[in-house]
């Protein structure tokens, strides 16, 4: 926990992105009181820890380079995640779809042929279960509409009404996950 104290006149609790705690105090109130006060919101605190931990990617050590055999079981765990997830949401759009081929990909996290080949980034193994389900229902929208228009992102909002957060969540961290990647025969 950082305190970090102003002149300001009220206590307030942050969790960052990273999971830190940060509490804002005022100089005259004493640390006792923080403590108190910290105390008595634990369970609004470890609520909202759990909910960063869950959107950090499930790696550990940030910008380590991931190794050819690191990169070759991320391939294959997407192998037996992907095709699965892939199938569940296609049945529940009522889309078809073609071929489906995992890469280790410097720029994409998927894409979709215009014959209805999807191709998926291995390195979504590292991102949260959410993200990837937004990748995939992404691609799989593409089968109705091959571009980002409005009636796009309406399939995409039916299927996933909180999609938002999570393509906000590849945008601030997908650039870092991207980074770890080792170029591999994989792609």
């Amino acid at each position: 926990m950082e305190i970090k104290r102003s002149n300001r006149k009220t206590l307030s609790i942050e969790v960052t992105k990273d999971a830190r705690i940060i509490v804002r105090a005022p100089y005259s109130l004493p640390l006792s009181e923080i403590k108190k006060l910290v105390e008595h919101k634990s369970d609004w605190i470890e609520k909202h820890i759990k909910k960063q931990q869950e959107k950090q990617p499930n790696h550990a050590a940030p910008n380590q380079k991931l190794t050819a055999e690191q990169i070759k079981v991320l391939a294959e765990q997407a192998r037996q995640i992907i095709p699965k997830r892939v199938k569940y949401f296609a049945e529940k759009l009522h889309i078809t779809y073609g071929r489906i081929t995992i890469k280790n990909q410097k720029t994409l996290w998927g894409s979709c042929s215009d014959r209805g080949n999807l191709n998926f980034n291995c390195l979504l193994m590292l991102a949260p279960p959410k993200v990837l389900d937004y990748v995939i229902v992404h691609e799989l929208c593409h089968r109705r509409q091959m571009n980002h228009s409005k009636q796009f992102w309406h399939e995409v909002e039916k299927a996933l009404p909180d999609y938002k957060v999570w393509e906000e969540w590849l945008k601030e961290n997908g650039a870092e996950l991207i980074s770890k990647s080792f170029r591999s025969p994989l792609g």
